[in-house]
């Protein structure tokens, strides 16, 4: 027989519940405990592992991890791609779970934008850099207000450095030049998020600093938030915050900061790196430092005052040495 639950434990699982309401309310981008199964001749793959995520609006920020580690399977969730099998995923006021194709392709048109690797994903090569950019603003709202599609198209054709592109077909740009007029057609729609997959991917060094340049001033002069999934270090070293993902979840997180040196008056930025928390209270040791103290299956936890140690296990080396002294 089943005994009733008691005060105490009916208060736990409100505060519970008011924790996970509250959790990423004033996020624009909230992934809760985001899990992705794959399934294929019978077998399971667990591409997203309960990952947790917050993206503030106005942030420009970069996903980064090994191939494999669910960070492109997370874009195609946050892009309306795909959809998680379990866990929460929230976008502007959107739940990613619950919507239905329609909401999804209106999603897709008017919520977020995206930019490509392959410039030939981006843009109809049979249409100009400006028939390119005013094709999304068309199927959204028709082909009326002609005037004001055409003004947005080399308004945003002008600020990220294009122009001179406005009549030409992706074939006659440069490759740095269809990843610009690429971002203005994945902004013409005003997107609360824009999302990009190794956009910098096919470019030279040279070339992918402008790009990024272009991301970095639609951050700027539009306020536009902005998600780049990159293996570029020199790209996410251009960003104020930086995510590492590894096997499905968020593992460290870099962020960056200006500091004034009060006896020279320069300015540098600083970074520092932190291991992050899940909602589960799971906490991801970067592979370097486990490594560099030999620490295997389990660690030593000890509470300060005003922090956690965390300590190789001794008890294996102390059984190992007196092992070995055993058999001496």
């Amino acid at each position: 027989m089943t005994s009733n639950p008691t005060f105490h434990e009916l208060a736990d699982r409100a505060l519970a519940a008011r924790n996970a309401a509250a959790y990423g309310h004033d996020a624009l981008i909230t992934c809760d405990r985001l899990v992705r199964i794959f399934s294929a001749d019978g077998v399971e793959v667990q591409a997203l592992q309960g990952l947790d995520l917050l993206v503030h609006e106005g942030e420009l920020m970069a996903l980064v991890g090994a191939s494999g580690s669910g960070k492109s399977t997370l874009m195609n969730i946050l892009a309306g791609l795909d959809k998680p099998t379990a866990g929460a995923a929230r976008v502007a006021g959107h739940d990613l779970l619950t919507m239905s194709a329609r909401e999804r392709l209106a999603y897709r048109r008017e919520t977020v934008g995206f930019v490509w690797q392959q410039t030939s994903r981006n843009l109809l090569p049979y249409l100009t850099a400006a028939q390119n950019v005013a094709l999304p603003m068309q199927l959204a709202r028709g082909r009326g207000r002609r005037r004001a599609q055409a003004d947005r198209t080399l308004e945003l054709l002008d600020l990220l450095s294009v122009a001179e592109c406005r009549d030409r077909r992706p074939h006659q740009m440069s490759g740095g030049q269809q990843q610009r007029v690429a971002l203005a057609v994945a902004l013409a729609n005003n997107p609360a998020v824009l999302l990009a997959d190794e956009p910098t991917g096919e470019l030279d060094s040279h070339t992918a600093e402008q790009v990024f340049a272009a991301f970095r001033t639609a951050n700027e002069a539009l306020g536009t938030t902005i998600v780049i999934v990159t293996h570029d270090q020199s790209v996410a070293g251009e960003v104020r915050r930086t995510v590492a993902i590894r096997d499905g979840r968020t593992s460290t997180e870099v962020l960056r900061h200006s500091e004034v040196d009060s006896a020279t008056g320069r300015e540098t930025l600083v970074a520092r790196e932190y291991a992050m928390l899940d909602r589960a209270g799971r906490l991801q040791l970067p592979a370097e430092y486990t490594r560099a103290l030999d620490m295997r299956d389990r660690v030593a936890l000890e509470l300060e005052p005003d922090h956690i140690a965390v300590r190789p296990d001794n008890t294996q080396t102390d059984r190992h040495r007196q092992d070995l002294e055993t058999d001496q």
